[in-house]
């Protein structure tokens, strides 16, 4: 699952884009509303974590622009204002949830875990081909009812090959969507971690899923499909 964290203070950032790599979420991080919008335009995410207290313009006009736009991502707000008149400015903004700092971050997970369920039914929360499944919100992964323990790269890899199932993806769009803005173009990592991979979802199966196309990238799509 991919989100975004928006959040001008680096310490904070930095803290919470931890802990959520630590629990495999993928996390892209905005400094600004600018920035924000961006990363939302070149992206999509899962969830969007939003701080009110932002450079130039506050996190309020943020959700109503994304909110305009047509977005439908789910966002939870960030302050360190508790009073009534922001929560509720906030969620008529187009907010879905509210956090007020300090907050403990098992609660932020928490928040994070019933926005999920509530998510549009666009985003399918259990992914199947074959024998294959994903739960994205547990991020257990089995095949043929056998558990396969994925890295938190090897998950957000899997659930992107899942979500786009019999589409060739090309290196680049897999890059993109996997490591984000953190990508190194020269880098070969797409094939390593296909491989990585492969070794836990096809090796020890008999029917193999992942499927290279030749002078594109790759794809997932059951031979029989």
């Amino acid at each position: 699952m991919r989100i975004l964290l928006v959040e001008d203070e680096a310490r904070i950032a930095a803290f919470v884009r931890k802990g959520l790599q630590e629990e495999r979420y993928v996390v892209d991080v905005a400094e600004d509303c600018d920035a924000a919008l961006d990363f939302v335009a070149a992206a999509e995410y899962d969830l969007i974590i939003l701080d009110v207290m932002l450079p130039r313009r506050d996190g309020f006009s943020v959700c109503q622009e994304l909110r305009r736009r047509g977005r439908k991502t789910p966002v939870l707000m960030l302050t360190a204002r508790d009073a009534v008149d922001d929560r509720v400015r906030g969620l008529d903004a187009g907010a879905d949830d509210y956090l007020v700092k300090p907050f403990a971050f098992k609660e932020l997970l928490a928040r994070l875990r019933a926005l999920t369920r509530r998510a549009p039914e666009t985003q399918s929360l259990q992914l199947e081909l074959g024998d294959l499944s994903l739960d994205t919100v547990t991020h257990a992964a089995t095949r043929a009812g056998q558990a396969i323990d994925l890295s938190a790269r090897e998950y957000r890899l899997l659930e992107y090959l899942l979500r786009h199932r019999g589409q060739p993806l090309t290196r680049t769009q897999i890059a993109e969507a996997v490591w984000g803005y953190d990508f190194d173009a020269q880098s070969n990592v797409v094939d390593v971690y296909i491989r990585y991979l492969r070794r836990k979802v096809d090796d020890p199966f008999e029917s193999k899923l992942i499927q290279t196309v030749r002078g594109v990238g790759y794809k997932i799509e059951a031979r029989d499909a």
